[in-house]
């Protein structure tokens, strides 16, 4: 007898931005039922789901809003564990698991973990402060980085020569060799709790140079395909040592020789997946839904090359949102906006992203640099 797939549980999600409103964009097509938790009143899941407003780090308000929700799943990183293991003791289906998002919370534990585990890093060094640094002179030029709390490029610190070491963080951290990488790409691998695993192809990505956010993304990755290989063999053991349930993105570098090395993990949809809504058979959205509710993994071919543009906030407007060349932008063919119901916009604050779809390469990067140039968030 077949088995016949229900709709009748509750997914509830720490974190109400922008990942989750995407998440629940794809769960409405399954009419899958969401309870979101933020502390911001004024979440872009407001309005979308059952909405309630709390602190993701608190364990008694964590405990509550679980408490009618089926299964249990994160935006962020930045949540309480120790409700979340509790509420796996009390047999909810917390994904992924708490151990998991522990151990990424603190960039020094994920740096172990590779170590431990032999998967290709950076070499590094951890430190506590900042006279720590200083300390490992001879290991520079480095970055430094936050153990804890960095994100979105925040936590960061390129230390070059001696000079730069007054910007090195006065806390626990980790001091990590910098590396002279052609490429920066990021493979997103997804698996379910019966062990099955799918890889979404190399993507590759271009940040900003001072702010550390993606500027640009291009679908599939310019990258040999034995490149591609490692990369793909890198994410299943990754997602497989973790014995992680649901979404990862996996950001790596690729070394002039032709090395793979992990940079960082993030345990849920990611930056570097947006444009699979409208480029890959399945959506990272989608297959995260399927990896922690029990489906089978969806195909993550590409259908189309595409480009992805972040939308963020232009530099020297704070206020209510205003887009700027929007028309413009919406009147070319392959051209996707998605705006993530942000009311007001500040410096490099991510208000939406692009998705460009197009056969033709070289049309593909002109057309992300027409929007790149065109659209602007301003109050």
């Amino acid at each position: 007898m077949k088995k016949a797939f229900q709709q009748n549980f509750t997914i509830g999600i720490l974190g109400g931005g922008q990942l989750g409103r995407m998440l629940i964009q794809s769960g409405i097509d399954y009419n899958l039922s969401f309870k979101i938790l933020d502390p911001d009143p004024e979440a872009p899941c407001k309005g979308l789901a059952e909405f309630e407003v709390g602190k993701l780090t608190d364990y008694e308000t964590v405990m509550r809003f679980a408490q009618s929700c089926d299964i249990i799943t994160i935006e962020i990183e930045n949540v309480n564990t120790q409700a979340l293991k509790e509420l796996a003791r009390q047999g909810k289906r917390v994904y992924p698991q708490p151990e998991a998002i522990e151990l990424i919370q603190d960039k020094r534990s994920q740096k172990k973990f590779y170590q431990e585990n032999n998967i290709p890093t950076a070499e590094f060094i951890l430190t506590e402060t900042r006279e720590d640094v200083k300390q490992h002179q001879a290991f520079l030029p480095a970055v430094h980085k936050l153990g804890r709390e960095g994100y979105d490029g925040r936590g960061v610190q390129i230390i070059k020569t001696q000079a730069d070491i007054e910007k090195a963080f006065d806390a626990p951290g980790l001091l990590e060799k910098l590396i002279d990488f052609e490429k920066e790409i990021a493979v997103i691998v997804a698996r379910n709790a019966n062990g099955e695993v799918k890889t979404f192809p190399p993507v590759e990505m271009v940040f900003h140079p001072e702010h550390n956010l993606v500027e640009y993304l291009f679908s599939p990755a310019e990258i040999k395909p034995e490149v591609a290989q490692q990369a793909d063999r890198i994410a299943r053991k990754v997602i497989e040592t973790l014995g992680l349930v649901g979404l990862l993105a996996v950001e790596m570098f690729v070394t002039k020789n032709g090395e793979v090395l992990v940079n960082e993990i993030a345990p849920r949809p990611h930056n570097s997946g947006h444009q699979t809504i409208e480029a890959n058979v399945t959506s990272q959205y989608e297959q995260h839904l399927r990896a922690i509710i029990g489906l089978p993994l969806g195909n993550t071919d590409v259908l189309i090359p595409s480009a992805m543009v972040n939308l963020l906030g232009s530099e020297g407007h704070t206020g209510p949102a205003r887009y700027e060349g929007f028309e413009e932008v919406v009147n070319v063919r392959g051209v996707y906006v998605h705006l993530y119901g942000k009311k007001n916009t500040k410096p490099f604050r991510k208000m939406g992203h692009v998705t460009i779809i197009d056969n033709n390469i070289d049309s593909l990067k002109e057309k992300a640099n027409f929007v790149k140039n065109t659209l602007n968030v301003i109050a």
